[in-house]
């Protein structure tokens, strides 16, 4: 049995590639493993992960750091200290072999890319530059991005790739792991043309990471912890979740940013099957539940706890500080920090319940509420088709004032839309409120 990790194409690389291109269209047409017998299942199980996450065909990685913000960030990651040491292993070879060398943080973010000039230009044309993330989420099927996902040293051959643009290439890579706590810290990675496609290139970039692991060894001190520091969610009028962490934003894609919701909105912890139940409308795939919670705690690090899952120590997030300012009576401060509904297109049942009650909570409110610049600006940015918040800003405005000439007018056109009977001018009769 020949290795897994390794991609085996025989004496004719460009018929193996067009049998797994085949597979490849078979695949993207269906979504479905039947027919790709060809494949590799650590390649097949990947090209799965990527239609999951909805990775597009003609996409590309996203830059997510550029200039003085990608110099700052690599110069406090720990691999920072050995790419001395990457350099003299891997980047050497790969400059005499016309290749790349790329090394990546724990997200697949890429921090340094480097080799033949060449090869660095035709890889700016698919955005493997340094800055940009090649995890599986973002760019598909790639030895950086599927050494990350299964921790493990991989090779990737031309069409295995899942994006087409990317399937000029073959590329090795392993995982360099935090000697202090087995955490992967990123990738060490030799990206070429078929002549990567051998078990060389897979055990140089093995032995280049093991080797940068046992320099870390010898510098405790410097290690990093991904995570350090409080993060803060925005995730109100968001469809996808901002986190703040260690000074950067990192953008959430929305089934992170609902698990992180649930998570924060649940402080001693949750089960698998509760987590479960609040994320999926129907039955759940606890496989497909632990691969995201795999990649959230590559985000946040040792932040996303387990038995039961829980975030330790966590930050704040904005729709929290509304529920705090209501609970606190404070309407002025819940309105200020209601950016829009909680995940407004999240169909989680726990967010879905999440968001009814924090607006229920919120009209609530603004239906007690006696102050018109309060009533008005709610229902000018959130309650426009709401015919009691109108009607309740037309009793309480005072006659006249613009509040109230708006309010009447509004209340006259929701209740001809609504087919409802006008009501008489309340202004000279409406009781004072005290």
């Amino acid at each position: 049995m020949g290795n897994a990790w390794l991609a085996e194409v025989g004496t004719d690389p460009l018929t193996r590639a067009r049998e797994i291109g085949r597979a490849h269209s078979a695949f993207v047409s269906t979504h479905a493993l039947s027919g790709v017998d060809a494949v590799r299942p650590v390649v097949a199980q990947s090209w799965l992960r990527s239609a999951d996450a909805r990775v597009e065909q003609a996409g590309d990685a996203p830059v997510t750091l550029v200039d003085e913000d990608l110099s700052g960030y690599r110069s406090r990651h720990p691999l920072a200290s050995v790419i001395g040491l990457l350099r003299q292993l891997v980047g050497t070879v790969a400059e005499e072999g016309e290749h790349l060398m790329a090394v990546s943080d724990a997200d697949g973010r890429l921090m340094w890319v480097e080799g033949h000039p060449v090869a660095r230009a035709r890889a700016e044309r698919m955005n493997f530059v340094e800055g940009a993330l090649w995890d599986e989420e973002h760019a598909g099927t790639n030895a950086p991005g599927t050494a990350l996902a299964l921790d493990h040293e991989v090779q990737i051959f031309a069409t295995e790739h899942f994006r087409p643009a990317v399937q000029a290439w073959t590329c090795s890579a392993a995982p360099i792991h935090d000697p202090a706590t087995g955490r992967p810290l990123g990738v060490v990675d030799i990206t070429g043309d078929d002549g990567v496609a051998n078990p060389l290139s897979l055990a140089l970039v093995r032995a280049a990471a093991r080797a940068a692991e046992s320099e870390l060894a010898r510098r405790p001190s410097g290690l990093w912890l991904p995570g350090a520091g409080p993060p803060r969610l925005s995730a109100l009028g968001r469809d996808e979740g901002l986190l703040r962490l260690d000074g950067r934003d990192v953008r959430l894609h929305r089934r992170h940013t609902e698990i992180m919701v649930l998570l924060m909105l649940s402080p001693d912890g949750m089960t698998g099957d509760q987590l479960a139940s609040a994320l999926y409308d129907g039955p759940a795939n606890s496989t497909t539940l632990r691969v995201e919670l795999t990649r959230l705690r590559r985000l946040i690090g040792d932040r996303l706890a387990s038995r039961p899952y829980r975030l330790v120590g966590a930050g704040g997030a904005d729709f929290l500080d509304v529920v705090s300012a209501l609970r606190a009576d404070d309407l002025r401060r819940a309105l200020g920090g209601y950016h829009g509904p909680l995940l407004p297109n999240s169909e989680a049942p726990g967010v879905v319940e999440q968001r009814n009650w924090l607006h229920t909570r919120l009209c609530a409110a603004v239906l007690a509420c006696t102050d018109p610049d309060l009533v008005r600006g709610w229902a000018d940015r959130h309650g426009f088709d709401d015919l009691r918040v109108w009607e309740w800003l037309e009793r309480i405005a005072a006659y006249p004032s613009t509040h109230r000439t708006i309010a009447e007018e509004r209340c006259r056109q929701l209740r001809t839309e609504y087919g409802l009977p006008h009501r008489r001018n309340i202004h000279a009769t409406s009781p004072k409120l005290t």
